[in-house]
């Protein structure tokens, strides 16, 4: 089984708030003292981190549940909970962040970018924090909130200067082998390269990172074969190395290969054809005369085997990228800035009026709403981001049931109880 895995969804969950307490100071004398209940701490969150350590999201396909920790409860004597612990998950370079809907969150390609993938909760705050002239003595506390779920893609593609593309066994494996640290698997049989491969080459005092595509085949952005789920790693490249095959492990012409290749990046991505490219011919040691390709553009002839060739075609992909830099610079990463969460939604099921949405439990999340003054504030707290004006808009009428969470109450008019 390959180790390289490039997609994956992730199951992250943020860390629960812990839950504030209602406490009060013991005096002799008095059974009820003043408030002195702390806050309970908040939850961690879920990060992805980019890390050029990290080559693939294997750990992550084996384990695609992560949580971050949970804040601790508040004490007496206004001991606040402790933080929860936030989670770093670190990726490699160059790998996209998607939501459960494919909304692109982020594109990460540079060491110590991130985003966070699922907050943690707020920690409910202790009934000292409640505590006003006219609220001298109150017996509640919030909750802890519970920590956001979201399901996310993540999908690595390749960060290279420049990417070998060809048919399965047109030398590419040989050819970064050769030139690089690389160590692909070398076979004479379709495929041998399951998963793309990184070499550096070094050139001089230059220096470029050069990628093995596993070969593709006619029909491959369509789904044929395998080059299909590895063309995504040549849209990274700044370059591409069309590397061409004249022996007769091949059916098709190097000029037929030529043709394929090309539709087949145009058909995956319009934008690779118009990618800075250099074509190459390789086994020249497999032919007993001058190779003649009859094809419209310069084509380099090399022996990956032997070297013949080699070292002038890695001058000219160095120039290649070294224009490709300069015409385009690298693309920058970036992490999408959300819009606010909407607070709450109302909806009718089943007779009932179901408020759902982070604000509104935020404002329902009191610990004991058979207390009085903390019903009367969760009521004034509902009132105030618009819950009471929105449940008249939708249609409720006064007596009907309203559910947040587990909190269901009778709907009372806003007019009337203003």
């Amino acid at each position: 089984m390959s180790s390289f895995v490039d997609q994956v969804t992730l199951h992250a969950k943020g860390g629960n708030g812990g839950a504030g307490v209602a406490s009060f100071q013991k005096r002799k004398g008095k059974p009820r003292g003043r408030p002195n209940g702390g806050n309970g701490g908040r939850g961690g969150d879920v990060i992805l981190g980019a890390n050029p350590s990290i080559g693939t999201l294997l750990r992550y396909d084996r384990k695609p549940h992560w949580q971050a920790g949970d804040g601790v409860h508040g004490e007496g004597e206004l001991r606040h909970g402790r933080t929860g612990d936030d989670l770093m998950l670190p990726i490699p370079l160059g790998t996209m962040v998607r939501d459960d809907r494919g909304t692109l969150l982020a594109d990460l390609v540079e060491e110590g970018q991130h985003i966070v993938i699922a907050r943690g909760g707020h920690g409910g705050r202790g009934n000292a924090a409640f505590v006003t002239p006219a609220r001298r003595a109150p017996a509640f506390a919030e909750q802890g909130e519970y920590g956001e779920e979201n399901a996310i893609t993540i999908e690595l593609r390749l960060l290279a200067d420049a990417a070998l593309v060809g048919y399965p066994n047109a030398g590419k494996s040989t050819l970064i082998a050769s030139v690089s640290a690389a160590t692909p698997a070398i076979a004479d049989y379709p495929f041998t390269t399951l998963v793309p491969n990184l070499g550096v080459v070094t050139v001089d005092d230059r220096e470029y990172v050069l990628a093995d595509i596993p070969g593709l085949v006619e029909g491959a952005a369509d789904g044929k074969g395998l080059g299909h789920q590895f063309l995504r790693h040549i849209e990274r490249a700044r370059a591409l190395v069309v590397l061409l095959d004249p022996s007769d492990l091949q059916t098709d012409s190097p000029a037929r290969q030529y043709e394929v290749l090309l539709a087949e990046l145009g058909a995956y991505s319009p934008e690779l054809i118009a990618r800075p490219r250099i074509v190459v011919l390789n086994k020249t040691d497999l032919l007993t005369a001058d190779p003649v390709v009859q094809i419209d553009t310069e084509v380099v002839a090399i022996s990956a085997v032997t070297g013949d060739g080699v070292p002038e075609l890695l001058h000219r992909i160095a120039d290649l990228v070294d224009l490709a830099v300069r015409e385009a610079p690298a693309r920058e990463g970036y992490t999408l800035h959300r819009p606010l969460e909407v607070p709450f939604t109302v909806t009718r099921v089943e007779g009932v009026w179901l408020v759902e949405g982070r604000g509104a439990q935020r404002a329902a999340n009191l610990n004991d709403l058979t207390i009085a003054e903390a019903a009367d504030l969760v009521a004034r707290r509902l009132r105030h981001i618009g819950v009471d004006y929105a449940l008249r808009d939708a249609g409720a009428e006064p007596g009907d049931d309203v559910r947040i969470g587990d909190l269901v109450f009778t709907y009372e008019d806003a007019e009337s109880i203003e």
